[in-house]
């Protein structure tokens, strides 16, 4: 995994955010990936900040930067992403699987802007790129934002962000879903 920067921002370990359990911030070089690797049981939300990302796996997809790939891995699978020739910035975040017996899907959202159909009762997510001196209201929720020097988490209650950067909200349910009770 040559070329790969992993930077972990958030992995909360008592559950309390609920089928939130990871935000990665990682930065790969020209033609780096992964390696190929599996999932089982967890959403990954790719939300790719700059450059390209090619995902491996059944007929593949290509992202461009402002693009969100939502992989739910369900039942399990393997795949690999490998980023494009200018490399890639990526926010993976990682989610509880709210099905995880279910076969595997893959679907892109292009140049995501504002509210994201996530396909989840428990967690929802809201995109924006404000340009540099735009200033965005963004809602309630946990805040991701990830500005030229790094990416800032925090809980919030909705306010301006100013840009340059990308701009997260997730709204989560911390209880547990209906699987895992009993």
């Amino acid at each position: 995994m040559s070329g790969l920067d992993q930077r972990v921002v958030l992995a909360p370990e008592d559950g309390s955010l609920g089928p939130l359990l990871r935000i990665a911030d990682d930065r790969l070089d020209p033609g780096a990936g992964y390696g190929r690797h599996g999932h089982r049981a967890v959403d990954v939300v790719a939300v790719v900040l700059s450059g390209a990302l090619r995902h491996r796996w059944r007929n593949g997809a290509e992202l461009a930067a402002g693009d969100v790939a939502v992989l739910r891995a369900g039942a399990g699978l393997e795949h690999d992403e490998v980023a494009g020739d200018d490399g890639a910035r990526v926010l993976q975040c990682y989610l509880r699987s709210t099905d995880p017996a279910a076969p595997p899907s893959h679907e892109v959202h292009r140049a995501a802007s504002g509210w994201l159909d996530l396909g989840r009762e428990d967690a929802r997510l809201w995109v924006a790129r404000p340009a540099p001196g735009e200033s965005v209201d963004v809602p309630a929720g946990l805040l991701v934002l990830r500005g030229v020097d790094g990416v800032l988490v925090e809980r919030q209650a909705g306010r301006p962000v100013e840009g340059p950067g990308a701009v997260l909200v997730w709204q989560l349910d911390s209880a547990r879903p209906a699987w895992a009770s009993g």
